[in-house]
């Protein structure tokens, strides 16, 4: 395909400005990337990524030297890391060519490659739209590979047959058609299908970045969710795939299997304002949490006759889920921070609590422990309207949990214990065995609203101990 240029202005850095206006080095220096397919697009422009063609990687490290710290990352790969004075890092590279030379994303070859031509560069890139490049000296958009129209068209297409040489391409394009809302070219869908036998190369935190930026970055999160069904590639993740076929009631669920009930929850769920204000790893949590909450399903599902009606029921999914969903999670080698996250969300989101008592929300707020009251709302939110075409609204129950929770301060935390260990000492329990189970059967009390405060707690311990003989006080 021949080059096509496109006149449109990328607002630099002043220092990266300066940097690529200072030597005669930076003549061929191109911005590439996503953030050139981001400022298109209108988005943020974050990764300022630049490829330097037609010089050694000597020349370029004295240019930069001038404006900074310059840090090389791997010889093979030709990369610089300039970190200016400002504190801006900025990554400039080599083109190189890569050589497939064995199995997994690191059985590359890769050799800078200063002479190559820019078209045999950009065609290395895993998809058009990312293969786009700008100059920023003449204000252009350089496109070798079609990504300008496949842009316009909304559409994900490989960039060249080199394509199949990475498996983690399929994982990549999961993730990116969910954030920009893409459909994928038929024939990169054959070359996904081609390759699903290299599933298994691929390092399980790397599988797990692309499941995470999916997770954080989603526009319409189904869109990918397809993407992997109709490569063939959702079967290597078993914990989803069992979710297809899988029947619900019609009256419930008129939207189809547990699958596509999944897709649309999905959906719902970045369209919440909790999931849009959360931190990235917040967000992360809720959309993985949404994605596993009915997992439970495939193995509890059967038909029973309840009020002279055939109906179609799954109890106790929600527990067996919660393993289901942390099968998944250890599958990818998930840091225990998030696998403390998402397991109690599936295991709750079904405490639909018409008039919830004080009692029941303190102790739901206990059983999500590190998650939120809040966060299951969300989840539960989320369920609700993911069943078309029944109305996408939250539930009134899901209100007034919400409601009920931040009046007691228990929304975004769970109740800590008022009676703790230096409150029982001067009353003659020393530290250990006793103290430790009247502690606990202090919370408990807590919990179902026997005391609220510190005197009320005190009171009720010394009418405890009043009845227990002193030698069981100690340990």
């Amino acid at each position: 395909m021949s080059l096509q240029t496109l006149e449109h202005s990328i607002a630099l850095p002043p220092d990266l400005e300066e940097v690529l206006t200072s030597s005669p080095v930076f003549a061929r220096a191109y911005l590439v990337g996503g953030a050139v397919r981001d400022s298109l697009l209108g988005s943020p422009v974050k990764d300022l990524d630049v490829e330097v063609f037609g010089q050694e990687l000597s020349a370029i490290t004295a240019a930069l030297e001038r404006f900074g710290r310059v840090d090389q990352v791997g010889r093979s790969f030709g990369v610089l890391k300039l970190t200016t004075r400002t504190g801006q890092i900025y990554d400039f590279a080599v083109p190189r060519r890569d050589s497939k030379a064995g199995p997994g994303h690191r059985g590359f070859i890769a050799e800078p490659d200063p002479g190559i031509r820019f078209e045999d560069a950009c065609a290395r890139r895993d998809f058009t739209i990312n293969a786009l490049a700008y100059d920023p000296h003449r204000k252009l958009v350089l496109d070798s590979q079609g990504g300008l129209e496949d842009l316009k068209a909304r559409r994900l297409r490989h960039s060249s047959l080199a394509f199949v040489e990475d498996p983690l391409r399929v994982l990549r394009g999961m993730q990116i058609a969910s954030r920009f809302e893409l459909s994928p070219d038929p024939v990169t869908l054959e070359l996904c299908r081609s390759i699903r036998g290299t599933f298994h190369e691929l390092a399980k935190e790397r599988v797990r970045e692309e499941w995470w930026k999916w997770a954080s970055r989603s526009r319409r999160p189904s869109i990918g969710l397809r993407f992997l069904q109709d490569c063939g590639w959702l079967d290597h993740f078993p914990q989803l795939a069992a979710m297809q076929g899988v029947e619900q009631d019609p009256e419930w669920h008129p939207e189809g299997d547990v699958f596509t009930h999944t897709l649309h929850c999905c959906d719902a769920m970045v369209g919440l304002e909790t999931w849009r204000q959360a931190d990235e790893e917040t967000r992360v949590a809720l959309l993985l949490a949404i994605l596993l909450h009915d997992t439970g399903k495939t193995t509890t599902t059967r038909r029973e006759t309840r009020d002279g009606r055939d109906r179609v029921v799954s109890p106790g999914h929600e527990s067996v889920g919660a393993g289901v969903a942390e099968d998944f999670l250890r599958s990818m080698m998930t840091p225990n921070a998030m696998l403390a996250r998402v397991p109690p969300l599936v295991a709750n989101h079904m405490a639909h609590l018409e008039n919830p008592s004080d009692r029941a929300i303190r102790r739901l707020a206990c059983r999500l422990m590190p998650e939120s009251i809040e966060a299951l709302c969300a989840v539960m939110a989320a369920d609700a309207m993911g069943r078309p075409p029944r109305p996408a609204v939250e539930p009134e129950v899901v209100k007034v949990l919400r409601n009920r929770s931040a009046e007691m301060q228990l929304s975004q935390s769970a109740p800590k214990p008022i009676l703790m260990g230096k409150h029982l000492i001067p009353l003659g329990v020393t530290p250990g065995e006793a103290m430790g189970l009247l502690l606990k059967e202090a919370f408990e009390a807590q919990l179902n609203g026997v005391f609220s405060n510190l005197d009320e707690a005190l009171a009720w311990v010394r009418e405890r101990l009043s009845n227990v003989p002193p030698s069981n006080l100690h340990s």
